[in-house]
């Protein structure tokens, strides 16, 4: 319980601090504008100008209007001006990194001086009531965590590449890093704006250490797949395109999410396997093989003499000794193995350099006429399946047969 207190009282901290900062943004006009205005109500169109619309002087509603649109104008000269400025050094760098950022970064603060604007417009129409200023105050929030949900996109640009440095951080634990980031970024987000609305966050987090057992039991799923896709990327053992098989499902692996993995088959299907179960089950790897087995057996004809048998096993041997696309580091085998029922059986078992589906077949397929090349040049046959039917002698037939 000393622990959900400590928590609490940690985000409650957290929150309150981030509001004390939004609120210094707070850029305050009104009263360098103000004791113009007065001068306008004393000056000689006072008459005109303290003419009153819904309660409203006409010089603060016309000071009002003129305020925001010089904020939008503001906003119009940033986006041309600035940003333009900052996108054109950030040009000449050597990373991308930087223009990413200004152009995510763009966006939040053109929404920024929108609330600049509309905060002196309520300030000068007198009309920044208390629930004006949360809503501006929410705005101003959701801004700042805008913004800090803009430049994730830079951080995981900037992961993707150091991962593909870095065996330790992968591809799949970089991406799923940024969207826990992302989901923190939300969660304060609406925590800071529910505080600014007066909602006891610490209370309705204090109230989820009451709740807590009930809710373990609804999400236990949820949180087997979370803890699934963590020990998927620490441990590594399936990455985004690579072929795997896994629960009965053999295909290209195309998402590892917080809680399902996407495998594409070559049906062009997608399913998606809870992570819980793609953790606790075998996974074949065949992307990982680096090479492939070739074992096949072929059969001659009977009537292949040994002396024609021995020549044949010695060249094909040599064949898989000098070919380039045979792994030399493998075992090659090639064996006059058996006496099969209709033919002379050879064993060939080697593996090819490469696990690559069309390279394996376009090396298979060399293998196999080189074969066929060897077999014809010593002038033996391919047997097939056949049955001989031999007779040693007929009855010699009668002269009544015969008749």
């Amino acid at each position: 319980m000393s622990d959900a207190n400590t928590t609490t009282h940690a985000i409650d901290k957290v929150v309150q601090t981030g509001t004390q900062v939004i609120d210094g943004l707070n850029i305050d006009l009104y009263h360098s504008i103000q004791p113009w205005l007065n001068k306008l109500y004393s000056g000689t169109y006072s008459e005109y100008f303290s003419l009153s619309f819904f309660g409203i002087p006409l010089a603060n509603f016309l000071a009002a209007i003129l305020a925001f649109l010089f904020f939008l104008l503001l906003r119009t000269l940033f986006s041309s001006l600035i940003v333009a400025s900052l996108l054109h050094i950030t040009a000449r760098t050597k990373t991308s990194l930087d223009d990413m950022i200004v152009r995510e970064l763009r966006e939040p603060l053109r929404f920024f001086f929108i609330i600049l604007g509309l905060r002196v417009f309520f300030q000068l129409i007198f009309r920044e009531t208390h629930w004006v200023k949360m809503i501006l105050d929410a705005m101003t929030i959701y801004t700042v965590f805008w913004i800090l949900y803009a430049i994730t996109p830079a951080i995981k640009a900037s992961l993707y590449r150091y991962s593909h440095t870095n065996d330790h951080l992968s591809y799949e634990l970089s991406n799923f890093l940024i969207r826990i980031i992302r989901i923190l970024i939300v969660i304060l987000g609406l925590m800071a704006i529910l505080y600014n609305f007066g909602i006891n966050v610490t209370a309705f987090f204090a109230s989820l250490g009451i709740g807590g057992l009930a809710l373990a039991l609804a999400a236990k799923d949820t949180a087997a797949n979370l803890f699934g896709s963590i020990a998927l990327l620490v441990d590594r053992s399936v990455k985004v395109g690579e072929w795997i098989k896994v629960a009965g499902v053999e295909g290209t692996v195309e998402d590892i999410g917080m809680r399902t993995t996407k495998i594409r088959t070559f049906e062009k299907s997608i399913i998606a396997i809870p992570n819980a179960i793609v953790a606790s089950s075998p996974i074949e790897n065949y992307s990982r093989r680096g090479i492939r087995r070739i074992k096949m057996f072929i059969g001659l004809t009977y009537d292949t003499s040994r002396k024609t048998m021995a020549a044949i096993v010695t060249d094909l041997r040599t064949l898989l000794n000098h070919h380039p696309d045979i792994a030399q580091d493998q075992a090659k085998l090639v064996n006059f193995r058996d006496f099969n029922a209709s033919d002379l059986g050879i064993m060939i078992y080697t593996f090819a350099s490469s696990s690559d589906w069309q390279t394996y077949l376009n090396i298979r397929e060399d293998i196999n006429l080189k074969i066929m090349e060897i077999v014809e040049r010593h002038g033996a046959s391919f047997a097939f399946p056949s049955q001989s039917l031999y007779v040693e002698s007929l009855p010699t037939p009668t002269s009544q047969e015969i008749a």
